[in-house]
Parts: structure tokens; sequence; C-alpha cells
């Protein structure tokens, strides 16, 4: 039969590959280096960073509220509509508002008719002062008549002063109940996207004790990303520093931008300025507690892919090398903060070399190696015994 025929043509062939694979694995690892858990000292790319969580939020939005109370009778758009500025947008029941300004024109319009009234009733009392002065002249009159009639045209003067200032105060309240019917109309402040709505047509709206709040409107380019960095990263960060970011939704998609703000004080929690029920827990959550500052970079979105409250992961770039010697930090010894450090180099015979290296920027996982190693060059990263000694 053809089958142990060809088996044992296999196991022939098998049998004259062991030598060659052998003398293959002979030359990639010379006699001594195999003892070593060694990493190799390469050319790439390296970006210092630093990186922080975000949320994207519109750059420029406006909530747009009611400054009349009353039943909304008419809301003109919905989530998602474009907006341009001056379009009309809620309309609140105006009964009320109309009621009080034809109120305060009736009120002037009688004040007004008062105010004629007075000033006849002056003409009058300046006619008889007159009179009493002719008659004084002549002696035919007692001098407290005179005085009378001067008092009485002093009165009539006085009171047309009077109707004349209420008048003035009914026309400016007519003026606020004027402003207050045209507050029932509400416009859009400025063109955007409507990205809320918080009330519904029959609603009422009580502006007395503060403005309700209806509809907010924002302009979806640019997006700012709020990001926020621990206290440990902050002193790294600064204003200008280049940056990118990514989303969730965004896949590889990168997001470049730069640093516009960086917020002096971070955002109190909600429970500052309460009192703990137990002043030791107290302490320990706030010894715990890590500080976030908040860091502002603005970013164009004219395609629409960013929307509002997205969450982003955002690095700051803050050094970047192209095709430099990089090594693993695991493989160097000593302060990271500090240069020159060591590294163990493991010759092709298995010797050990301890070497001064000087190093640049790193990624938390590589460094640049400026000075001490070339390429090629394998650095130990175990013990110097290795797992075959």
């Amino acid at each position: 039969m053809n089958r142990p025929r060809r088996t044992r043509r296999a196991l022939l062939v098998t049998l004259c590959l062991i030598p060659v694979v052998a003398l293959a694995a002979w030359q990639i690892l010379p006699p001594g280096r195999e003892r070593f858990a060694t990493v190799t000292v390469s050319r790439g790319d390296i970006e210092s960073s630093v990186t922080a969580l975000g949320t994207l939020h519109p750059r420029r939005y406006v909530d747009v509220g009611a400054q009349a109370s009353g039943q909304i009778h008419k809301i003109h758009v919905e989530i998602g509509d474009r907006v341009k500025e001056g379009q009309l947008l809620v309309e609140i029941d105006p009964s009320t508002q109309q009621a009080r300004l034809d109120a305060g024109r009736y009120s002037i319009e009688n004040l007004k008719a008062q105010l004629q009234e007075q000033r006849a009733l002056h003409d009058l009392a300046r006619q008889k002062y007159q009179r009493q002065q002719r008659l004084n002249a002549g002696g035919a009159t007692r001098g407290e008549d005179v005085q009378a009639a001067r008092a009485e045209l002093r009165t009539t003067q006085a009171r047309i002063d009077m109707f004349r200032a209420q008048i003035l105060q009914a026309r400016a309240s007519l003026r606020s109940d004027e402003a207050e019917l045209g507050y029932t109309r509400i416009y859009a402040p400025m063109s955007g996207t409507v990205v809320a709505l918080d009330a519904r047509e029959g609603q009422t709206l009580n502006a007395q004790q503060q403005t309700p709040l209806i509809l907010r409107i924002a302009r979806l380019s640019p997006m700012t990303v709020w990001a926020e960095v621990s206290e440990a990263d902050i002193g790294q960060v600064k204003a200008g520093m280049p940056a990118y970011f990514t989303t969730l939704s965004g896949g590889s998609r990168r997001w470049t931008s730069t640093v516009r703000q960086i917020l002096p004080v971070p955002p109190k929690p909600l429970e500052a300025g309460s009192q703990s029920s137990s002043s030791s827990s107290s302490s320990k959550s706030g010894s715990a507690r890590v500080v976030l500052y908040t860091v502002l970079l603005d970013v164009d979105n004219t395609d629409q892919a960013l929307m509002a409250d997205m969450t982003t992961q955002v690095f700051f770039v803050a050094g970047q090398a192209r095709d430099v010697l990089t090594a693993p930090i695991a493989a160097l010894q000593g302060d990271s903060r500090a240069t020159p450090q060591t590294a163990r180099v493991v010759g092709g015979n298995g010797d050990i070399q301890v070497r001064q290296v000087r190093t640049g920027i790193s990624d938390r996982l590589r460094v640049q190696v400026l000075d001490g190693l070339a390429e090629g060059e394998h650095l130990l990263i175990g013990p110097a015994t290795g797992s075959g000694g």
C-alpha cells in the first residue's frame, strides 16, 4: 500500500530538517545569551503625553427663559431644529398682560382729564386773585380775601404739578406693561440648534420668583472639551499646548486641538459646604479625594460628528520625537526623573556590561535613548542568572 510508504517519506524529511533548524537557532541565539530575558534597543516614534477624560459641550449656547407669567400658547420649534436670530420660538397667552396694558392706558386718559379740569380751576383761581389785587389797590377788599385768593391759586398749581407727575409715572408703568406684553412672544437671541426643550404647550409659567427655562439654543461648531486633569499631572499642561482626543463613537479618528484655558480652581463637589454626620469619615474622604482641574480645548465640528455630552479621552502632547532610539523603561535602572540612568547590556557571549544611559522623553512604556546605547543591542530585564542558568 502507498500510505506506509508516504509516512516513512515524511518522517525522513523531518529528520533531515532537524540539523538545519538547530544550526539556524544556534546562529540567532549565540551561546550564553539565551539564558537571559532581554529586550532590544530599536528605532521608532515616541510621544510624551498626559491623558485625561473629558466631556464635549457647545462652545457657545444660551438658555431661553420666560420673563412673563402665563400659559404657553404655542411652541414653534422642536429639539434639533435650526433657528435664526430673531425667529419666533414661543408664544405665551397675553390676556393678563393685555388687560394690564389697557388698564394703564385708561388710567392715563383719566389723569389727563383730571389735569384739564385742574387747569380750568387754576385759571379761575388766577382771575380771582387778579380781581382781589385790583380791589385791594383801591381799598375795596380785605387783606384776608387777597391772601385766600393767593392760596387758592397756589393750591391749583400744585395740583396741576401733581397730575403731571402722576401721568409721567403712569406712562413709565405703561412702558413696563408694553414690555411685559412683548415678553409673551419669545424670539431666538442667536442662531443655532435647539438642543433642549423643557416646556410644553399648555404649561403655566410663573416668572415672578425665578425665570423658568424653556429651551436651550447652542452652536454645535466649534465644540469645547472640558477635560479633567489630576493635580499630579496638571503641572505638565500649559495653555497653547497641542492635544488630541478620541471618542467612543469615532473609532480610530483623532481630533486635534490646543489648550485654550486652564481653570485655576477645581469645581466644588455637590456636598461642599455641608457637614458630614461623622467627622472621622469626612476627614478620611477628604484625604482620599483626588483633585481634578478643568482644561478647555476647542475643536471644529463642521461635519457635526461630535455631539454634546460625548465622553472623550484626551492626550496632551508634552513632547514628540520621530525615528529615534528607544528602549523599554523596564530595562533601565535608577530614578526615571534623573539622568543618566543605567542599563545592563548583554553581549553575544553572554557577558553583561553596565552602561550609563542618557534618556529623553518617555511614553511610560518606552523611553528615548539619547546616548549610551546602540540600535540592536540587547538589554537585561530579568535577574542575571536567567531561567536557564
